[in-house]
């Protein structure tokens, strides 16, 4: 059984960083994509980056030149490094990955549990 663990949220106040990592544990072959996506007061989940297995990444237009995103295949992990973070920086963050082979078989998706941003003075 595949699960995404994630660690890192917290507070910080405006300006300040933070380091949101997720492991995909399970008999992982491989994964296509892995990212991190936000979710305001139950709205829709929304894309903040994703980095697919050969390195390309694609960011959210508000965090682009602050967020970076980065991973290891060989551990199954990814990090989303987050500076410069801003009061509407704020919500539960989910770690996704998409295109999972592993030794039972494939599935297209799967979601870590979120863990909070809080970005305020």
């Amino acid at each position: 059984q595949v699960q995404l663990v994630e660690s890192g949220g917290g507070s910080v106040q405006p300006g300040g960083s933070l380091r949101l990592s997720c492991a995909a544990t399970g008999s992982i072959l491989s994964i296509s994509s892995m990212g991190w996506y936000r979710q305001i007061s139950g709205n829709k989940r929304l894309l903040v980056a994703t980095i697919t297995s050969g390195g390309i990444t694609n960011y959210e237009d508000s965090v682009k030149g602050r967020f970076s995103i980065s991973r290891d295949n060989t551990k199954n992990t990814v990090v989303l490094q987050m500076n410069s973070l801003k009061p509407e920086d704020t919500a539960v963050y989910f770690c996704h990955a998409e295109g999972v082979t592993y030794s039972a078989g494939y599935f297209p998706y799967y979601w870590g549990q979120g863990t909070p941003v809080t970005v305020s003075s």
